[in-house]
């Protein structure tokens, strides 16, 4: 089915609800294993069917923000499913309970227990209306600043737009931007902080109500994060300062003095080349195209996964007024099927979607069409599921040819580089969230002091020029995982580290390497994260030998790539 031939109807949570009971109780009145599972299987693609629906309805209001119906379907289900919490909480109930759990732990489903006793732990009535109040104000950001523009140059531009902009060869047009952008944000400033400080406050109080020591432990069972903690990502954090800052630092002037400037402002740290930008070769229809031969030769899992992707349109790609900002990957499991959600605006970004979010897309393929379960398959953490991505985009390194054809080194070296240097933003972001949440009642005003005091630590060359709103630490407000996905950020900064020993060991045996990667994503969720390191041959990155040795190598070849 193409995805634009979808039927959309809304759930009957009321019919959703009576079937449930019917196979929960068949499930607890099984006689053996085998009879329990074949049940619970049962339960989990019935609960996929209808969550298809409610995903479809989250990517149609994504792809419009103003399309009043999809608003209304995702603010119904926003507030229904969280009523329904008590009722997820009796079926996790009695699958803890079941007489057959050490059964299910024996075959692979330790995890599962986990986090259905962490399901039970925190369906309390008590934070309903919190939990619904907070998705509302999280839609109510996304529309904001889906919905902001600005007139430049005589255009109407979105931030996307501006971004593309910064990118231009003319400082003078460059520095406009910056203004441009910045301005926007202090615009709708007002609105931002307000939401956030509502947003602090209501997930505070719910941690509080689940009797959690404070919001960020919460967020770490609910993302089921269990073989390492705070501590460990401290560790990992300081050896970012220690190993990777000052290669960051070394590298922005390298580019200070490739671009013949004096001083590098944050409005030229999106130009690496003095020429310009370097951008991909074709509209999207052929940017589609070429990765669909790209993924064919690559491996033939990748080729039929994209072929289908590509045949039954299972995408959105391009920037288009009211779209929600950013770029997603979601799972239709209803249909086996993957979609990716971006904003082109023809930079080489627009090729990393199609690496990066085709990765998660791939895998999420490979997960339903494995041995275990759909749900089991496709409930990785994204600790996990960001190696899947980041790690493709590397993968691709031999295909670029193809996009930028012979530019295809200097993107290489680009990409390899600001891979490399945006750990220590991905760093920041995460710093930032642990101590707004220590301190969960800072005014706008102590939010950005604490932005540009983190600023010093982790991204200690950057300069905003006369940019006030930014120097005095407005920059935190446009990363939207800081509004929308609480602690995630740092995933990419974990992953970024496994990728690149990926590419590292692809670079000695190609056939090695895929084969490790192709393994990852068919252990999807069965694995906590540790013991999936260990079992594709990647190494932690809370070792940090690891962070010191994978650096080493990264700047190794990022010199290489420099005077070829």
């Amino acid at each position: 089915m193409k995805f634009n031939e979808i039927k959309y109807e809304r759930v009957n949570l009321k019919e959703f609800k009576k079937h449930m009971l019917e196979l929960n109780k068949k499930f607890k009145n099984a006689n053996s294993y085998e009879e329990s599972k074949k049940i619970m299987d049962q339960i989990d693609e019935y609960t996929n069917d209808q969550m298809t629906t409610i995903t479809y309805a989250n990517i149609m209001n994504s792809i419009d923000t103003a399309n009043e119906f999809y608003d209304k379907e995702v603010k119904y289900y926003n507030s229904a499913l969280a009523k329904l919490s008590g009722f997820f909480k009796k079926i996790s109930k009695d699958f803890v309970n079941s007489k057959f759990k050490d059964d299910y732990i024996k075959n692979g489903y330790e995890l599962d227990v986990k986090e259905a006793e962490i399901e039970i732990k925190n369906a309390k009535k008590s934070i309903i209306l919190p939990t619904i109040k907070s998705s509302m104000l999280e839609m109510e950001y996304s529309k904001i600043v889906a919905q902001a523009k600005t007139d430049f140059n005589g255009q109407s531009l979105n931030f996307y737009g501006l971004l593309k902009e910064m990118q231009n060869p003319d400082r003078d047009v460059r520095k406009k931007a910056l203004k441009a952008w910045s301005d926007l944000y202090e615009s709708i400033s007002p609105k931002l902080d307000d939401i956030y400080h509502k947003l602090v406050q209501i997930r505070c109080k719910i941690a509080k109500k689940l009797k959690y020591p404070d919001y960020q432990s919460l967020v770490y069972d609910q993302r089921s994060i269990f073989d390492y903690n705070r501590e460990d990502l401290k560790k990992f954090k300081d050896a970012v300062i220690k190993y990777i800052v000052p290669e960051c630092t070394k590298q922005f002037d390298e580019q200070r003095k490739r671009l013949g400037l004096d001083h590098l402002y944050f409005y030229d740290e999106s130009l690496f080349f003095p020429e310009g930008a370097i951008v991909p070769i074709g509209t999207t229809e052929e940017l589609v195209e070429k990765a669909n031969q790209m993924y064919n030769e690559m491996s033939k899992e990748t080729g039929e996964f994209f072929t289908f992707m590509k045949e039954n349109q299972f995408f959105d790609l391009e920037t288009k007024p009211n779209k929600a900002g950013g770029g997603f990957c979601a799972d239709l499991p209803k249909y086996k099927a993957p979609f990716i959600f971006s904003n082109f605006n023809g930079t080489s970004a627009d090729v990393d979607v199609l690496t990066h979010e085709a990765g998660h897309a791939f895998a999420a393929y490979t997960g339903f069409r494995g041995e275990k379960d759909i749900y089991a398959q496709n409930k990785m953490t994204s600790d996990i599921a960001e190696i899947h991505s980041m790690s493709m985009e590397h993968f691709a390194y031999p295909y670029m040819e193809k996009f930028f054809e012979e530019k295809a080194d200097k993107y290489r070296y680009y990409h390899l580089t600001t891979a490399l240097t945006t750990i220590p933003y991905l760093c920041a972001v995460d710093e930032f969230q642990t101590r707004v949440y220590q301190n969960p009642n800072a005014t706008p005003n102590e939010l950005r002091a604490m932005w540009h005091d983190i600023e010093k630590i982790f991204l200690p060359w950057r300069d905003y020029d006369d940019c006030k709103f930014l120097n005095e630490g407005g920059f935190w407000m446009q990363k939207q995982h800081i509004f929308l996905y609480p602690f995630y950020y740092i995933d990419y900064a974990l992953s970024q580290i496994c990728a690149f020993q990926f590419y590292q060991r692809e670079t000695i045996n190609h056939e090695e390497t895929w084969k490790d990667y192709y393994k990852l994503c068919q252990i999807a969720g069965k694995q906590g994260y540790l013991k999936t390191l260990e079992l594709v041959n990647l190494k932690s990155p809370f070792d940090e030998n690891t962070i010191k040795e994978t650096i080493d190598f990264i700047v190794k070849k990022i010199d290489e790539l420099k005077t070829e």
